[in-house]
């Protein structure tokens, strides 16, 4: 008996590893797919508690000179610095060095309302303090340097959004000027900190503040998908981006990250649970996101062409980590592939189709499109044998056809339905019709 349950215990590990490399194998297979249809360009990893169990990269890092990513490249990780930013915070506090409850007009008097904001304001975005990349400049000043002082005093220009306390918007300016207060208490640089307080703490190998890119270092470049090929994007400066959004790393390292900070190795249980604790949609440097009955901590992170998303799912040790540096579709719906595939749920295989439009079709939809819903046009230009589409003051992005007069652009969930001199656009659930400009 003892033997033939031995047996069965053997044969039961070799099925169950057995569906464990069947489950990896087709995400690979359709993140690969996705690839080779120019839909998505970037990495992936999964990691069960202190153990990698999916980690891949696909596409390019440096796409003009065919060079291709693996999963030591390195990209551009937006938003998600924000996490290292409040770990950071947490840990001076747990110093007693600062406070959740320190106003901010003791390191920036000059700021609108600073004798209110708090630094816990700061960290929850509930300080009413402008976000400057909604600055009508900011396409400008994001590529020139920027000292501390000339961004301070950006900030400070800005009429105040609400009255501190009273809601959640989200705000970059809350974590540049988070950096600079850990600057100004340590007499350290952000990046030092960062190195410092973290990547030697927990032993990461590739995560720093970033600088001009540099392939050689394997750091992946951004693209934009014109609809026929990738172009390169315009870089930011890190100087801009600081700590709000200036850390690259690799999804190994940003797994090892969420890990070690939901383990105790950064902050303490009393902190964490302060960063976690979420109000009007924010934590402090972190916040929430669903995958059926399972929630996630972490964040998300854009910059340039470049966009990421990290996740730790405490219950069952889970962080997720993707990065991308090319997007040509909607790079939620390629998280909701990974974490379907992780564990067992159903999901419908993409499929991309080419539909054929007539040219004179496409140039009769060209124009200036209007609405009296909202404040923007849409222009919708007949480029090299396919329409791209471009709001008011954003940049242009090109339509797939689907039908004769159905298009989309799938990283952003929109489909533009043209009718004669008008189309519906639909995007999260609501439709507005606009309709060309007759001049």
């Amino acid at each position: 008996m003892r033997k033939i349950t031995l047996l069965f215990l053997i044969c039961l590990s070799v099925k169950m590893n057995a569906q464990q490399t069947d489950k990896y194998k087709k995400l690979d297979s359709l993140l690969h797919y996705l690839s080779e249809n120019n839909k998505f360009m970037g990495s992936v990893t999964l990691r069960e508690k202190d153990k990698i169990v999916f980690s891949h990269a696909y596409g390019f890092s440096d796409f003009d000179h065919n060079v291709k990513a693996f999963p030591k490249t390195k990209y551009k990780i937006g938003s998600i610095t924000k996490m290292f930013t409040a770990s950071i915070i947490f840990q001076l506090i747990e110093a007693n060095i600062l406070k959740l409850d320190t106003k901010i007009s003791k390191y920036f008097p000059e700021i609108k309302n600073a004798e209110k904001i708090t630094i816990a304001d700061l960290l929850g975005h509930r300080s009413g303090i402008f976000n400057f990349t909604n600055d009508p400049d900011f396409a400008i000043f994001s590529e020139i340097p920027q000292t501390r002082e000339s961004m301070v005093k950006r900030i400070a220009a800005y009429e105040p959004v609400f009255e501190p306390n009273s809601k959640s918007d989200y705000s970059n300016s809350n974590y540049l000027l988070l950096g600079y207060i850990i600057e100004t208490i340590t007499k350290k640089s952000y990046p030092e900190n960062v190195t410092e307080r973290i990547v030697k703490k927990i032993g990461l190998s590739d995560t720093k503040y970033y600088g001009k890119i540099d392939a050689s270092n394997n750091e992946a470049f951004s693209y934009a998908y014109d609809g026929k090929t990738w172009e390169k994007r315009e870089e930011w400066q890190e100087s801009v981006a600081y700590a709000a959004g200036a850390l690259q790393s690799t999804t190994d390292d940003l797994t090892v990250f969420v890990r070690a900070l939901f383990e105790g190795k950064l902050i303490n249980k009393t902190s964490l649970s302060a960063m976690t604790t979420i109000t009007d949609g924010y934590g402090k440097g972190i916040f929430t996101f669903p995958f059926f009955a399972k929630t996630f901590y972490g964040h998300t992170g854009g910059i340039e062409g470049f966009s990421s998303m990290l996740g730790y799912n405490q219950e069952d040790g889970l962080a997720y980590a993707m990065t991308v540096n090319g997007a040509n579709y909607d790079t939620n719906q390629i998280a909701i592939y990974v974490l379907s595939s992780y564990y067992g749920t159903a999901f419908k295989w993409p499929e991309f189709k080419t539909v054929a439009v007539d040219e004179k079709k496409l140039q009769s939809y060209a124009g200036i499109y209007a609405t009296d819903k909202m404040p923007i046009k849409i222009t919708i230009a007949y480029n090299n044998g396919g329409l791209t589409a471009q709001a008011t003051g954003q940049s242009a992005f090109p339509l797939t056809a689907e039908s004769e007069t159905d298009f989309t652009f799938e990283p952003a969930g929109i489909t533009i339905s043209f009718s004669e001199n008008a189309f519906k656009i639909i995007q999260g659930g609501m439709t507005t019709d606009f309709k060309k400009d007759q001049e």
